[in-house]
């Protein structure tokens, strides 16, 4: 038996191993039902934010909080989360997570000032650290079988890649024809479901009651996470060299250096250095950021294209998302996981990167006049397959041959890559298009009587210009796959040899983590 994408396992004494647990496709949906809800959260108000800005008295400055202030907690708690989960067990923190996410929900839908909403979304940031880490290394440690992890990876993956459009298209319907509350009253009823689903479906391992929590590690690590998220998302309003957005990426860089340092030296460190010093799994991480930059300028250009440009109402801009949904899904269940046994890894991230490259590239071409069916489908179908390549075996490689006792950090490493890459996508990429824009404006602006036409071209060539960046972002990752992730396709059933580097260590520690998951 092996780990998807990495190196066969060492032949292992023959033993009686546990058979595996008849519920344990119940618990994938389940754990599925729970990523759903955690990712599409960071998309769902976004169709909603005019709403509750109206209702609720937000100024323009202030309404970013109702996204920033979810991502903030979420992207900068992730390492802290892997590590409660590591210690006090992943299904205990999986199950207070889904109930402090649906009480962080109930809050912010019965909101009577932004106030209110603000600090509800940074607490459902908060139990998303929690929650996220631990539903990925219950999977890891669930699925142990290489055809059965492959599955099971793959609908995790094409939840992870679509639910960001299943929120946009939640968030259009709910506040059409309910209210905007009802985006965040609709995780209640999912959080339920999933504890009870939990509870009878989910198992596992005690936590590690002897080890402590590295307190240093946290202050440091955390607090330069949430240094840098911040910066990112105050640099959209404020500007790059605005000296509030300069302190804070300084502070990020001190207090990130500093955590480093320490991990070296702690007895019991918030992230082990071992865990990003792997080759393949640091290629994975970086492949994740880089990817969901790429993938965040799509969902914020295109859905202010759709309503702005081609004037679609929520529902409808919604539904226009679907079709990148579906194509993430084929990606990720009809294809990695079908070929992820019998191709390197990094041979599907590669040309996944390679056509989500493709699919933005066309996306340069949109227009004022643009139509759905001929400027924005094709783009987005291709973009959404190459992310369902990819994302499948990213999550499977880098969480595969990790020990039982860091599978929940190794996770919260791997959902911090892509809460981070998408912080600073949106901001980059936005600012990138502002300046576009402003450019354009001013270079084509001769007659007044034209204004409101090339002020429109001018969104648009933004939004191109942008897009064009994000391309390229989508080609280096794809480059990063194929330079770092080195691992090879398990050959009978992962018992070959590869004869790589380092392969031996490799199936020493896989060898042994496969003896724990058994037992």
């Amino acid at each position: 038996m092996s780990s998807p994408g990495n190196a066969p396992i060492a032949p292992i004494p023959q033993t009686s191993p546990a058979p595996p647990d008849p519920r344990r496709w119940w618990g994938l949906v389940v754990i599925a039902l729970a990523q759903l809800m955690v990712v599409l959260d960071a998309t769902i108000v976004n169709i909603a934010l005019p709403s509750a800005q109206r209702d609720l008295g937000m100024s323009d400055g202030n309404r970013q909080w109702v996204i920033t202030a979810y991502t903030l907690a979420f992207g900068g708690l992730l390492l802290l989360g892997g590590r409660i989960a590591d210690l006090v067990g992943r299904k205990r923190t999986f199950i207070i997570g889904l109930i402090g996410f649906a009480g962080a929900s109930a809050l912010g839908g019965a909101a009577s000032g932004s106030g209110m909403l603000f600090g509800a979304r940074a607490l459902q940031g908060v139990f998303a650290a929690i929650l996220s880490p631990s539903a990925l290394s219950l999977l890891t440690t669930t699925f142990t079988d290489p055809k059965e992890r492959g599955k099971a990876f793959g609908i995790y993956g094409a939840m992870a890649g679509g639910g960001s459009a299943i929120g946009l298209l939640a968030g259009g319907l709910l506040t059409e024809y309910l209210n905007w509350r009802w985006c965040l009253y609709v995780n209640i009823p999912i959080a339920l479901i999933a504890v009870l689903g939990a509870l009878s479906m989910l198992h596992d391992r005690p936590g590690h009651t002897g080890a402590r929590l590295d307190v240093p590690g946290v202050l440091l690590g955390c607090g330069g996470l949430v240094a840098l998220v911040y910066g990112f998302s105050e640099a959209e309003p404020r500007g790059w060299t605005d000296s509030l957005v300069l302190t804070l990426f300084a502070v990020a860089v001190v207090l990130l250096a500093a955590f480093v340092w320490w991990q070296k030296r702690a007895p019991s460190p918030l992230l082990p250095l071992h865990i990003i010093k792997d080759r393949n799994r640091a290629g994975c991480f970086l492949t994740m950021g880089l990817a969901t930059i790429g993938m965040f300028a799509l969902f914020l250009f295109l859905t202010y294209y759709l309503q702005g440009v081609l004037q679609y109402s929520p529902v409808k801009t919604g539904l226009a998302f679907l079709p990148m949904t579906v194509a993430i899904i084929v990606g990720s269940t009809q294809v990695s996981a079908r070929l992820l046994h019998h191709v390197p890894p990094r041979a599907l991230m590669v040309p996944g990167m390679l056509i989500a490259a493709l699919g933005l590239v066309l996306l340069t071409g949109l227009t004022v006049e643009g139509e759905y069916a001929s400027h924005v489908l094709p783009g987005m179908l291709l973009t959404g397959f190459g992310m369902g390549l990819t994302f499948m075996p990213v999550f499977a490689t880098a969480t595969s041959g990790v020990a039982p006792q860091d599978s929940g950090v190794t996770s919260a490493t791997v959902n911090t890559a892509q809460q981070v890459g998408g912080s600073i996508g949106t901001a980059l990429l936005n600012t990138i298009a502002t300046t576009a824009t402003s450019t354009y404006i001013g270079a084509h602006l001769r007659d007044p009587a034209q204004k409101a036409r090339v002020t429109a071209e001018g969104v648009v060539h933004g939004y191109t210009v942008a897009i064009w960046w994000a391309a390229g972002i989508m080609l280096l990752a794809g480059l990063v796959a194929g330079l770092l992730v080195t691992v090879r396709a398990p050959k009978h059933h992962g018992r070959g040899d590869t004869g790589e580097p380092g392969a031996q260590d490799r199936a020493a520690e896989n060898s042994g983590a496969r003896t724990a998951f058994e037992n």
